[in-house]
């Protein structure tokens, strides 16, 4: 059969396998294992008569999406928040992966641009921190307690109000990405910049040890988690701007969906940055300078390794399980 036929003899049946994946048609789990195994027969028609094709790389893509389908589908587990942060969220970190790329990169050139007004413009600090914070500080830096500001209030009053308020923050960093994926870049450059600038404020007075030992402790769950969400915004903005070829409503339905989710993930590392901040971060200067370490390298290693590591051994397993499949129906 040649190639151009078998495309118009099937690019129906495609077209609506690509529908029922992306949500808008509705099948049960035996109508999805039907299509399944319908596809893979093509899949491997094409692979037989058309090795070196965009046609079977196509299929091949679209078998790989039915299964994770079928798999959620399926995968009914008693702990349905486990099965979300053990399979569902490390999926769609490794397809928006390159989104969290340029998070990052976003990160580092705006706290870059922090450290750099702060070091040409020694009045920078004030304006971004206030006066009255960095007047404060300075005065804990010269009393030999560079993170005395984390001392003051109770820690239950301290863990709670953080930890609302950097949820606020990671929320308005989501959101803002309605607005073309601007709005999210824009907080994050404020948040960063008052970064970059804090940390050398602090490099400046002598004290960036001390004060590396205290913010770092609350500070790699919350800024790791903040430019998680500016991924998700990014993924926002950009599902309203490059639709492919979806309707622009139908591409932010799916990407208000993903991006959701993914977001949903970095509450838990929120909330722990800021338990941390309010019970811990107060004593960083009396802990062994070890116990600190363990504490930072510890946090970096878990949230790294679920962002950054993680997606990726889901999705071979997801894979190996997929392969295991075709070659059984076969």
């Amino acid at each position: 059969m040649r190639e151009v036929y078998f495309i118009k003899q099937n690019k129906e049946k495609w077209l609506g396998i690509e529908q029922v994946i992306q949500g808008k048609i509705k099948k049960n789990p035996d109508d999805l294992s039907s299509l399944y195994i319908n596809l893979i027969n093509d899949l491997s028609f094409s692979q037989t008569y058309y090795p070196k094709s965009n046609t079977t790389v196509y299929l091949n893509h679209l078998s790989s999406q039915m299964f994770q389908k079928i798999y959620k589908t399926k995968r009914v587990e008693e702990n349905r928040m486990l099965y979300f942060f053990k399979t569902e969220v490390p999926l769609l970190v490794y397809q928006y992966r390159r989104y969290l790329l340029y998070a990052f990169v976003f990160f580092i050139l705006f706290t870059s641009m922090g450290v750099l007004s702060a070091i040409y413009d020694k009045d920078f600090a004030n304006i971004i921190l206030g006066e009255s914070y960095v007047n404060t500080t300075i005065e804990n830096i010269k009393a030999g307690n560079a993170v005395g500001v984390y001392q003051s209030g109770s820690t239950w009053g301290s863990t709670i109000g953080i930890t609302l308020n950097n949820i606020g923050v990671g929320a308005k960093m989501y959101l803002y990405g309605i607005f073309g994926g601007v709005g999210s870049l824009y907080v994050l450059l404020s948040n960063s910049v008052m970064l970059g600038s804090f940390q050398y404020f602090f490099y400046d007075y002598g004290a960036l040890k001390d004060s590396a030992r205290g913010i770092w402790l609350h500070g790699v769950f919350e800024i790791f988690a903040m430019v998680v969400e500016a991924m998700c915004g990014l993924i926002l903005g950009t599902s309203i701007l490059f639709p492919k070829t979806l309707s622009r409503f139908e591409s932010l339905k799916i990407g208000l969906k993903d991006s959701f989710k993914i977001f949903l993930s970095t509450i838990p590392f929120t909330i722990c940055a800021g338990i941390i901040e309010g019970y811990v971060t107060r004593h960083a200067l009396k802990m062994p300078e070890f116990l600190n370490l363990i504490i930072i390298f510890g946090c970096l290693t878990i949230i790294g390794f679920y962002y950054f590591v993680y997606p990726f051994i889901v999705n071979k397993k997801i894979n190996n399980i997929l392969t295991k499949t075709n070659d059984a129906v076969l």
